[in-house]
């Protein structure tokens, strides 16, 4: 079965997590996918295949014979969509032999040439779209149908390799998804998340990532005779958003440029909610970021009394390149496999977070390759059987790099 036949089945599946819900999983429907790749998983061979009360899909290939010595290599992939569009429903278009122009999706989307000029690239694959009307879901079934499908394929091309782990997290679109992940079980020297965008894609360099929370309290008075008496909470929300600068939005920057995003704003007159998340590749300007919000903080209750404005930052994830750094092996390999099927490898560092990023910290290695997919969290993603196929061809190839390589931890 061909990776794409996988996604198919899969993407139809509801596992979209609740960033509400502080239990892990979320939202019990990511159970429906887990308890089918453990049914799968096991069809494949897959022997001690499970699925834990937390959601976590784990299993473990045993190395060849004579190749026991080799590094323990983990291949990782999430269960869960993204909230920011509905996952519900998902009816996936397939279409063959693309002719690289505008596609009309239906519902009133159109995925369009002038808004993804890789499309033209992509002349003559077979795209699988959305039907405009929800999110696809390759991410990051995407991933899960590719590491799928190697699984097959080392079995049925009987491929020498040493010991591998797989696991499929829930939560990871909310942050969770590496929080329970038990790495002593899992058993790996290091690791891929198979998470990112184009098939050619390597990324071990993410932001840094913060939450805060801007809680305002006003003095409601009757607004005839309100002056120099009323402090209108929603007012004061504003004025934050105000003095933060206006290119510093996720609108106007791109690579490494760090922003600072307004996820939600809500309040009256007494009480007022804002909210950010606050991102930025390098630590020292991550560090300005924060203190920049402080400062607002402390300028707006000087102007308005002390404890009209409580902010509370809540970091989320870190940068992995200070983890990855001592092991670029990891990357070195990844990319010499990328370019063993004819692509040009390409570092992008990411602008978000992965799995990998906390794994890494949590003393687990862990860059993220490309799963062929592009426009994720939205009615306009994206990807084409043939870019999956190429995927699945560079975990293939990883495998058998270091089914020939004895020392997992050498740079």
């Amino acid at each position: 079965m061909r990776a794409y036949e996988r996604l198919l089945n899969y993407v139809v599946i509801h596992t979209t997590s609740d960033e509400s819900n502080e239990n892990t999983p979320s939202t019990a429907r990511q159970f429906d996918l887990a308890d089918l790749l453990v049914k799968e998983l096991k069809e494949l061979g897959v022997e001690d295949a499970s699925v834990d009360e937390h959601c976590y899909v784990t299993g473990h290939i045993p190395a060849s014979e004579g190749l026991e010595d080799s590094p323990k290599i983990g291949f990782i992939s999430h269960l869960d969509t993204a909230p920011d569009c509905s996952g519900e429903n998902v009816k996936p278009k397939v279409h063959e032999n693309y002719d690289g122009a505008d596609v009309d999706l239906g519902n009133g989307r159109t995925l369009s040439v002038s808004l993804f000029p890789h499309l033209r690239k992509l002349r003559g694959r077979t795209l699988i779209t959305t039907d405009g009307t929800t999110l696809l879901g390759a991410d990051d079934k995407a991933g899960i149908a590719e590491i799928m499908t190697m699984i097959e394929n080392l079995e049925k091309d009987d491929i020498p390799h040493g010991a591998i782990s797989i696991a499929f997290t829930p939560d990871e679109e909310i942050g969770h998804g590496a929080d329970l992940l038990d790495l002593e079980k899992f058993g790996a020297d290091f690791a891929y998340t198979v998470d990112g965008g184009p098939e050619n894609e390597i990324e071990y360099e993410n932001f840094n990532a913060a939450k805060a929370i801007f809680e305002i309290k006003g003095i409601s008075v009757h607004p005839g005779d309100a002056k120099n008496r009323m402090v209108n909470a929603a007012l004061v929300a504003c004025e934050i958003s105000s003095m933060l600068p206006p290119a510093e939005t996720p609108s106007h920057t791109e690579e490494r440029e760090g922003f600072y995003h307004l996820t939600d704003i809500r309040g009256d007159v007494e009480n007022a909610v804002i909210e950010y998340i606050v991102r930025d590749h390098d630590a020292g300007l991550f560090e300005a970021k924060q203190e920049t919000l402080r400062m607002i903080e402390k300028t707006l209750n000087e102007k308005y009394g002390a404890g009209t404005v409580t902010l509370t930052i809540t970091e989320q994830y870190l940068n992995m390149i200070e983890k990855i750094r001592p092991h670029m092996h990891i990357v070195e390999t990844a990319k010499k496999c990328i370019a063993k099927q004819g692509m040009e490898p390409m570092d992008v560092p990411v602008r978000g977070g992965t799995d990998g990023a906390r794994l890494s910290f949590r003393g687990l290695p862990c860059p993220n390759l490309g799963t062929g997919g592009y426009a994720f969290h939205g009615p306009l993603e994206h990807i084409t059987a043939e870019g999956m196929d190429a995927v699945v061809r560079v975990l293939t190839s990883i495998v058998s790099s270091y089914a020939k390589q004895a020392d997992p931890l050498r740079d």
